[in-house]
C-alpha cells in the first residue's frame, strides 16, 4: 500500500519531491564538494539580500563581502525591522506570517510562503530516511503546538490528505492516563514506521507502555525526537519501550532543518540548507534557502557547538553538538556562574520516585523545584540531600524550595520547560 500512497502523494506534491531529490544529490556529494557548495550559497544569499531588502542594505552594506563581519542577528531586530527583512518583490499585506512556538513568553514572527513550507517538508523527509524510511510508509505525530495541528498547520491535514502523506497526527497538549491509553491503543491500530513528537511526550508514552506492559507494533523502526530537550534519560526510556532508536532532531519554526543525528549517534548539520556559527557556545545560524525573509547571522537563543571528526555512517555533512539551552534555561548563581540545566538531570538521577520536574529561578538565591510523583512529599532525607548537594554544587547561598505537584504545565506551544531563570 505504501507505494500507492508515495505515487498519489508525489502528484499531489510535485514541488515537495523535487526539492527531496536535490537534497539526496547533495548529500551524494563529497565533503569537500558540499563544503564548495555552503560557501557558494553563502555568498549568493548575502548578495540577494543587500539587493532585496531594505535591512539588509542599511546593515550590511559594502561590508557584505567580509561575512565574519557582519552584524549578529538578533530576536528585537526581527521584530522591530520586519517589514525591512521581506524581500522587495513580496507584498507584506498579502505575504502569510507564521510565529515561533513562544517558549521563552514572546513568540517570534517571520514571513513564510508555500515555497518555504515545502522545502520545510521535504527537509523532514530526508532526515526520515536516515532511519530507513521510505516515502509512503506511515508516521505518527505527538504534537502540543495547536498552530500546527489545525487546518493549514504543518500537520494539520485533511483526513484524505493524511491517508496520502501516510501520516496522522494525534494532539498532546496535555497527558493524562486515559490520554496515554488510549495514544497506545491507537499507536497499536496504527502500526506506524516512525514515531514523532516532543521528547517529554514521548517518554511519558513509553512509561506508560514499560508499566502496563502493552505490547507495541512491530512495524515502528525509529524514534524522531525534536522541539524539546532530549535527555539520555528519556533516550533509554524511549528505546526501551519501542524496541528502535531515537533519533534526535534540531530546527526552529523561522529556520527549519538545521541538523539530524545518524544510526551511529552523531548529529549531522545541513549544510545545504545553513551555514552554522558557534560563538562562545552560542549558534548563529544562516538560513541558505530563505530568500522570502533571509535569516543571516541569526542567533536563535540555543546553544551548541561545531564537532570536529568524520562519522561511519559516511554523510558528507559535518557534525555538531547540542547543548538546546536558552539563555534564559541558564541557572544564574548569586556569585555569578551561569549552570546549563543538565546539571539538574544528573542531580535527579537516581530518584525513582520523581517522574517529571521543572525547576523555575525567580531570583539568584532561590530556586524553586516542582516534581511531579505518586508519593504526598518526598523523603526528608531526599530533600535535605537535594538542598545539599545544590548548595555544594552551586552556591552555598543558595535555598531550595520542593513542592510536589500533580502537573506541571506546558507552555502554549506544548512544551515542557524543565529549566526556568527569571534572574537576568
Amino acid at each position: 500500500m505504501h507505494w500507492l500512497r508515495h505515487w498519489l502523494h508525489r502528484r499531489q506534491r510535485p514541488a515537495r519531491y523535487a526539492q527531496l531529490v536535490e537534497l539526496l544529490a547533495t548529500q551524494a556529494m563529497t565533503p569537500g564538494q558540499v563544503l564548495q557548495k555552503q560557501q557558494q550559497d553563502l555568498r549568493a544569499i548575502v548578495r540577494y539580500a543587500v539587493e532585496n531588502t531594505v535591512y539588509y542594505r542599511d546593515k550590511f552594506g559594502a561590508a557584505a563581502g567580509d561575512f565574519a563581519s557582519l552584524p549578529i542577528l538578533h530576536k528585537d531586530d526581527v521584530r522591530q525591522r520586519m517589514a525591512d527583512m521581506l524581500a522587495g518583490d513580496a507584498d507584506p499585506l498579502t505575504t502569510p506570517i507564521g510565529h515561533t512556538g513562544g517558549s521563552t513568553g514572546n513568540p517570534l514572527a517571520f514571513y513564510y510562503n508555500e515555497a518555504k513550507h515545502e522545502l520545510m517538508r521535504a527537509g523532514m523527509m530526508r532526515s526520515y530516511m536516515m532511519a530507513g524510511w521510505r516515502p509512503g510508509e506511515k508516521i505518527l505525530n505527538f504534537w502540543g503546538a495547536r498552530l500546527d495541528t489545525m487546518a493549514g498547520g504543518v500537520f494539520g491535514g485533511t483526513r484524505w490528505g493524511d491517508f496520502i502523506a501516510a501520516e496522522t497526527t494525534l494532539p498532546a497538549q496535555h497527558v493524562s492516563d486515559d490520554k496515554l491509553q488510549a495514544w497506545a491503543d491507537f499507536l497499536l491500530r496504527y502500526r506506524p514506521v516512525l514515531l514523532q513528537g516532543y521528547a517529554t511526550i514521548l517518554a511519558a508514552l513509553a512509561r506508560f507502555v514499560l508499566e502496563r506492559k502493552l505490547p507495541v507494533p512491530a512495524s515502528l523502526i525509529g524514534i524522531y525526537s525534536t522541539a524539546e530537550v532530549l535527555d539520555d534519560g528519556q533516550r533509554a526510556l524511549i528505546e526501551r519501550a519501542f524496541g528502535c532508536k531515537v533519533f534526535n532532531q534540531y530546527g526552529s519554526r523561522e529556520i527549519p532543518n538545521i541538523a539530524c543525528e545518524c544510526r551511529h549517534g552523531n548529529m549531522h548539520v545541513f549544510t545545504d540548507m545553513v551555514y552554522l556559527e558557534s560563538i562562545d557556545d552560542n549558534l548563529i545560524i544562516t538560513s541558505l534557502t530563505n530568500r522570502l525573509m533571509p535569516m543571516i547571522r541569526y542567533e536563535n537563543g540555543d546553544s551548541g557547538r561545531l564537532k570536529e571528526g568524520d562519522c561511519a555512517c559516511g554523510s558528507p555533512f559535518p557534525q555538531m553538538e547540542m547543548g538546546m539551552c536558552r539563555h534564559n534555561d541558564l541557572i544564574l548563581t548569586p556569585g555569578g556562574r551561569r549552570i546549563h540545566p543538565s546539571y539538574f538531570n544528573r542531580l535527579l538521577t537516581g530518584l525513582p520516585e520523581i517522574e517529571q520536574f521543572q525547576v523555575i529561578q525567580p531570583v539568584p538565591e532561590r530556586l524553586v523545584l516542582n516534581v511531579v510523583t505518586a508519593l504526598e512529599t518526598l523523603a526528608p532525607t531526599i530533600q535535605a540531600g537535594l538542598q545539599a548537594a545544590i548548595r555544594r554544587d552551586l552556591d552555598a547561598r543558595i535555598t531550595l524550595e520542593l513542592n510536589c505537584v500533580a502537573v506541571i504545565e506546558r507552555t502554549a506551544s506544548g512544551k515542557h520547560r524543565f529549566v526556568i531563570s527569571h534572574a537576568g
